[in-house]
């Protein structure tokens, strides 16, 4: 990978590896979101995808993912396929697009992959799996602690 590559390079210029990179692995992505139809307010739930691993934060069908959950959504670097807006404000592809960087936590700067786990921003101990959830009790499920 290029040398600190996310402050030099928009994402759409980016290898498959360094795309790869730029997550976190916090898992913030996989949680089961509600849209407010009226205001278009986004809440997060503390519920995630069945294939998240919440220990690792590491999809567990990955290369799959789009096969078993046919409502993944895809991250891009193609702005005019993705929005970034969705994403929790932590998120290293919403903070490129928009030039703020990465944060001290992330591992491409800390170097350590349990940094986003030591610095809180992991859903790692904080959500259930989806299949553990009746759909109906989703609204109950609502958390604060994502940004």
């Amino acid at each position: 990978m290029r040398e600190r590559f996310w402050e030099h390079y928009a994402l759409a210029e980016l290898t498959q590896e360094e795309w790869e990179a730029l997550c976190d692995g916090c898992g913030r992505c996989c949680m089961i979101k509600l849209e407010d139809e009226d205001t278009d307010e986004l809440y997060f739930t503390d519920v995630v995808c069945r294939y998240l691993d919440t220990h690792t934060g590491r999809c567990t069908s990955y290369a799959n993912r789009f096969e078993v959950v046919p409502d993944c959504i895809e991250i891009t670097a193609d702005e005019t396929k993705t929005r970034y807006d969705w994403l929790p404000s932590t998120c290293a592809y919403r903070r490129v697009s928009r030039g703020e960087g990465l944060a001290d936590w992330h591992p491409l700067i800390s170097g350590r992959r349990t940094s986003v786990i030591d610095a809180g921003i992991s859903v790692r101990g904080k959500v259930i799996s989806e299949a553990l959830v009746p759909e109906d009790a989703l609204q109950e499920r609502i958390v604060h602690w994502v940004e």
